[in-house]
């Protein structure tokens, strides 16, 4: 890979760390980059991999979002086109059935931001700064910020920042609950392996199933609610984790899980 550092750790290497590596320009994603983003998240989601942490190379800077530099002079059709790739690869983020960890130091803005709004959980460095200045440069977030930062911090918050297009701290990030947690650029990803190794060690199919369902009945009706959470549940029941799970406890013993 070209734009992206991939490494494997924790119990059973069942954790895999990918780090944005173009710190040259602030990890401003490229079409190559997003190319290598897109086959990357697909491998994962038809691996054994437990967990992802999403992080970069550049303390400076998570990520910028698109590389405007490389979108100075497209058409309106090779910008539209440019834009369906980056939809494919952030939705193939958002539809990992793994839960991911964003780790954030530095600047998170435009598109970055919305990758960081795509993953499940998002551990941030009090150095971090977070932005969707898009308003600012005639356009709007079209990954995911109008979409999924409400949900994060409320309709009020979410539309201030969208539509002043301001930059953000890591402070007040954290008082609106974008964070799960702030802590210093030297324990940031201590944190993010530590959170990471704590879901690893459940059973995947039930952290699937979870991480799914709350995504799926977030927005729904809860009457409907209802009955697509006890068929999520359904499916967690008739496995072999659920029984070595139950053994375990009786047998007081650490359950070892195989995720079938």
């Amino acid at each position: 890979m070209e734009f992206l550092k991939i490494s494997k750790t924790g119990t059973d290497n069942k954790i895999v760390v990918i780090e944005l590596n173009r710190p040259e320009a602030r990890n401003a994603f490229t079409t190559q980059m997003a190319k290598e983003l897109l086959q990357t998240f697909q491998s994962i989601s038809e691996s054994d991999t437990r967990v992802v942490i999403l992080a970069s190379t550049n303390p400076k800077a998570f990520c910028s979002g698109a590389d405007l530099k490389e979108r100075n002079g497209m058409t309106e059709q090779e910008w539209k086109e440019q834009h369906k790739l980056f939809e494919k690869m952030f939705y193939t983020l958002a539809n990992l059935p793994q839960p991911v960890i964003a780790t954030v130091d530095g600047y998170a803005l435009a598109g970055g931001f919305e990758m960081v709004l795509n993953c499940d959980f998002i551990i941030a460095a009090n150095t971090a700064t977070f932005g969707l200045p898009e308003t600012t440069r005639g356009i709007m977030p079209g990954c995911g910020g109008t979409r999924l930062l409400p949900r994060r911090v409320g309709i009020h918050i979410a539309k201030e920042w969208l539509l002043t297009g301001r930059m953000v701290s890591a402070e007040e990030a954290d008082k609106a609950g974008l964070l799960n947690q702030k802590t210093t650029p030297g324990q940031l990803m201590e944190e993010s392996y530590k959170l990471g190794e704590m879901l690893a060690q459940n059973a995947p199919l039930a952290v699937q199933n979870c991480k799914a369902a709350i995504d799926e009945l977030f927005s729904m009706d809860d009457k409907e609610a209802r009955v697509s959470e006890i068929k999520f549940y359904n499916r967690t029941v008739d496995t072999e984790d659920r029984f070595e799970g139950v053994r375990a406890f009786v047998e007081k013993r650490e359950p070892v899980f195989v995720g079938r």
